[in-house]
């Protein structure tokens, strides 16, 4: 059998939510990578089955209760981000709080440094004007290869190959149906 990257990324996903689902079932808490994976194996099949984005975050804050997760779960996943393929196509589902609010400074806790962070220093950077022509607002997060994003989105594709959007990790920037913004790109590191 022949499975594309992103078919053996989802049979990864879904054999750690099994492992999730088998830990709850006995009782035992979950630590923080199956507790991820099985709210976005539950957010996967609620978008297979076309569930609309509201209604997916709204369930995907339920899906595993806090008192059911190790301490520090909650501080260190403070938001969760999964690509999910529905009918109409690729969508971006950004879950806020997937379990609830984490103690700012208990285990698990990110805390930042003070002062600013150069990103992706000494990286070439460019503007490159985006258009989403679609029906329904588009995310792009903050290092998906731009040549790769949702085919609603109209620009330059050429000159964005090998490029993401210059801005932090873990952060994703949203395209409203109809709106023609100009954005900042960096090249991707690596070998592209």
């Amino acid at each position: 059998m022949h499975l594309t990257p992103r078919e053996q990324e989802r049979l990864t996903l879904f054999t750690a939510a099994e492992l999730a689902r088998r830990r709850l079932a006995r009782g035992a808490r979950l630590g923080a990578t199956e507790a991820i994976a099985l709210v976005c194996d539950e957010i996967l099949e609620m978008a297979w089955d076309g569930t609309p984005i509201g209604t997916i975050v709204e369930r995907a804050t339920g899906v595993v209760p806090r008192d059911r997760l190790l301490p520090g779960v909650a501080e260190a996943v403070p938001n969760l981000q999964v690509e999910a393929l529905f009918p109409h196509g690729s969508s971006l589902v950004h879950v806020p709080g997937p379990f609830g609010p984490g103690d700012p400074t208990g285990p698990g806790a990110v805390l930042p440094g003070s002062g600013e962070a150069d990103l992706a220093p000494g990286r070439p950077r460019s503007e490159l004007e985006i258009t989403n022509r679609g029906p329904r607002p588009v995310w792009i997060s903050s290092h998906f290869p731009l040549e790769e994003v949702n085919g609603a989105l109209v620009f330059d594709r050429d000159t964005a190959l090998g490029q993401r959007l210059d801005i932090p990790a873990g952060t994703s920037a949203r395209f409203a149906p109809g709106e023609t913004r100009t954005v900042t790109v960096v090249t991707r590191g690596g070998d592209r």
